[in-house]
């Protein structure tokens, strides 16, 4: 079986992914204009993406009495300074703008007796958010001249001259390949989970935090297309509910439970209070002989018990069920706690293209938004709407200042890429399953790139070992059958992973210091040091990571709702520039 069918389409903007950021970002394209769109989305838009479930609050939201500017603060603290200040500030200011829109799509917001929103701790909000998706996915399949591709695997940006043009992918439903040509495209496909074996193994292999089909498909596009990329190795892992790998945040803000060792001990505030310094109390805590660790909910109220069975079986079932399972209620039993294995995600960590204040990449035409926009960490749900809403104003923009059609030999391009599907495709049976390459890459990484078995710590000859080794499976990829196109999508997606896991695996060798720890335990350099108060950038270059360090970018004191920032630009940034608007001037910074 090969590919059967072929079809090019046209189009202004191209999103590729129909999450949070896609959806969001073509309902602003339209309301700022009448351009075509294309939505190409690998499952469908209903239920895609990290918001399919739904979410019990929005976790990233300016309260009463706070501004954009300690959203900022927050979110420079918890990542130790590595952040994109002035993206995080253009994001910060639209989330509660895009928070009243979802409202006036039908997403319930839970409201007090005055009428004010109901708040989580000092940056969330309480919500009925079940059918979030279904909300926005409603609101986009309304909307004129956008053609939605429900079920197209997107596999590669059609590139010329830096410039993008379009994107190659086929149907997992039938034997078509597809050529999309747009003028302007917008990366909105997650980020990367996947790279490292899971908490749980077998039939339950796919019961992790980040949602599985989420294979760094974006970043890997971007990678080997020669966009600059940044801060992978800060990479996530999140704090969850023992066994049913459930959110813990629920249960530490919602009831304020400590975390405690098995001794009782309240050890939290001993490691610190950031995100990687809450996991990292809790593998100290196992490795020097004091756990299990727990958040400590025995003796909360009936009412709080109620609060949180019913606040899980809106988002993580499992974990209410298991409560009742065991016939006991959160008050009478503590929560087991433990971390999962890491992931790369933009809406966490920095971790992603880099960007300019447009969410423009160093392709030109190539937009990046949610999980796979760099810089801007903690951006959760609106964040990512807020950063698809600013990638959709620019690309109309643009293109209202005119574009000009490049020239570009469509058929030998697409000639090829319908090759390599056909070459997985053929009916000779080759060596290696997919499944077989995802295991030996998920091994690889857990051993050798500071997985869960090694306590998530990794020295730089283990960091040389997994290099060698996943740059092996890459080889093996090519020995792969698939028996239809669904498999075809599989193969793409181990293919996706190992991109992805190399340049993790780069990321974390070039970074000689241990600045968020578990994150990225450095165990031949275990101290943070100032010389690394920089980011860690590559590009691919020539098929070779190169590794390339940028300033932190800064804001400089302005009134609130001014966009400024100070760049002391390197070297080799000094022309061809990726601009930073500031106030009044530009500073040009990275290659582009």
């Amino acid at each position: 079986m090969g590919i059967a069918n072929r079809k090019i389409l046209h189009t202004d903007i191209l999103i590729i992914g129909g999450g949070t950021a896609g959806c969001y970002a073509a309902l602003t394209v339209r309301e700022h204009s009448d351009y075509s769109i294309i939505i190409a989305e690998k499952a469908n838009i209903k239920r895609s993406g990290c918001l399919a479930a739904g979410v019990n609050a929005i976790n990233a939201y300016i309260v009463k009495g706070r501004k954009p500017e300690d959203y900022v603060d927050y979110c420079r603290t918890d990542a130790d300074g590595i952040v994109r200040e002035d993206l995080l500030l253009s994001m910060s200011q639209g989330l509660n703008r895009v928070t009243d829109k979802m409202e006036k799509l039908g997403l319930v917001i839970l409201k007090d007796e005055n009428g004010e929103y109901v708040a989580r701790g000092n940056r969330n909000i309480k919500i009925n958010g079940e059918n979030m998706k279904p909300l926005l996915a409603k609101a986009v399949e309304e909307l004129d001249n956008c053609q939605i591709l429900n079920r197209v695997n997107i596999t590669d940006y059609i590139v010329e001259n830096n410039q993008i043009l379009g994107a190659f992918g086929f149907s997992i439903e039938d034997n078509t390949a597809y050529e999309i040509r747009a003028k302007k495209v917008l990366c909105a496909t997650g980020g990367a989970a996947g790279l490292y074996r899971p908490n749980n193994s077998g039939f339950s292999r796919h019961k992790m935090w980040y949602p599985p089909f989420n294979t760094g498909a974006g970043y890997a596009m971007g990678i080997n297309a020669g966009a600059e990329m940044t801060t992978f190795e800060m990479r996530f892992i999140a704090l969850r509910c023992k066994d049913t790998i459930a959110p813990t945040g629920t249960i530490a803000q919602g009831v304020g439970a400590k975390q405690v060792n098995s001794l009782g001990e309240v050890y939290e505030n001993k490691y610190g209070l950031t995100t990687s310094q809450r996991v990292y109390g809790t593998v100290r805590e196992n490795i020097e002989g004091r756990g299990p660790c727990y958040l400590r909910t025995e003796g909360i109220t009936p009412e709080q018990d109620d609060s949180l069975k019913r606040a899980y079986l809106n988002m993580a079932p499992s974990q209410t069920l298991k409560w009742l399972e065991s016939g006991k209620n959160p008050s009478e039993q503590n929560v087991e706690i433990e971390g999962t294995e890491p992931y790369i995600v933009g809406g966490h960590t920095a971790s992603g293209y880099w960007v300019d204040n447009d969410r423009e990449s160093t392709i030109r035409g190539l937009f990046a938004a949610g999980d796979v926009a760099g810089g801007c960490p903690q951006k959760y749900v609106t964040g990512a709407m807020v950063e698809g809403e600013i990638a959709a104003i620019a690309m109309v923009k643009q293109l209202d200042e005119g574009y000009t059609e490049p020239e570009l030999d469509e058929e030998t391009a697409f000639d090829r890429k319908i090759e390599e599907y056909d070459h997985f495709l053929d009916t000779d049976e080759k060596m290696f399953t997919y499944e077989a390459i995802e295991e030996a890459m998920q091994k690889v990484m857990d051993n050798y790139a500071g997985g869960i078995s090694t306590h998530y710590q990794f020295n730089e000859k283990q960091l040389e070992l997994a290099m060698e080794k996943i740059e092996q499976l890459q080889k093996l990829v090519w020995h792969i059958s698939a028996h239809d196109m669904h498999e075809l999508m599989f193969v793409y997606e181990v293919k996706e992973r190992l991109t992805v896991a190399l340049s993790v695996i780069a990321h974390l060798k070039d970074r000689k210091e241990t600045r968020w720890h578990s994150f990225a335990e450095n165990l031949d350099y275990p101290e943070k040091s100032k010389d690394w108060e920089i980011f860690v950038n590559s590009k691919m270059v020539d098929g070779e990571l190169k590794m390339i360090h940028r300033d932190l970018v800064n804001l400089c004191q302005v009134p609130a709702g001014n966009m400024a920032c100070s760049v002391s630009p390197s070297p080799e940034a000094t022309s061809n520039g990726l601009m930073f608007q500031g106030k009044g001037e530009a500073y040009e910074h990275s290659d582009k």
